[in-house]
């Protein structure tokens, strides 16, 4: 059997376990996907990370099934979740909203390696380091 043709690739940052059929709807709508099997599929995969961010690449093939693929959330969530704060500063360069500690940081590095552009925890140190400095955070050597 020829493989499947690709008719459209789809990313949603949607809440884990709990999808909204708002935001499906609208990135969903246009692609002729299921999108309550989508939204099943989904909240089943996500329901033991209730309350995080669990973006996933939505394919959709020419015969409108769909295969849905995970990524790590965002890194800035991360470091909002780990310091328990809303959101970064305003304005990074004069405000800072808190410290992130070594071990925090090599912690959301480790979680985030597999969708970084990084070779190594060293590396991916750096990435996260650098998103939680443009967030008003400073960074415990």
């Amino acid at each position: 059997m020829p493989p499947k043709k690709k008719t459209h690739v789809v990313t949603l940052a949607l809440e884990a376990g709990n999808a909204a059929m708002v935001d499906l709807g609208k990135m969903l709508g246009p692609t002729g996907a299921n999108m309550r099997a989508v939204k099943v599929e989904y909240d089943e995969a996500t329901a033991n990370q209730r309350g995080e961010i669990i973006p996933v690449v939505v394919t959709v093939f020419e015969d409108r099934s769909h295969q849905l693929t995970y990524k790590t959330p965002p890194t800035s969530f991360l470091i909002r979740k780990a310091l328990g704060i809303q959101s970064g500063a305003s304005n990074p360069l004069t405000q800072t909203v808190g410290t992130l500690s070594a071990d925090q940081i090599r912690t959301i590095a480790e979680r985030k390696l597999p969708d970084l552009n990084a070779n190594d925890v060293d590396a991916a140190i750096k990435v996260v380091a650098g998103t939680a400095r443009s967030m008003g955070v400073k960074v415990a050597e």
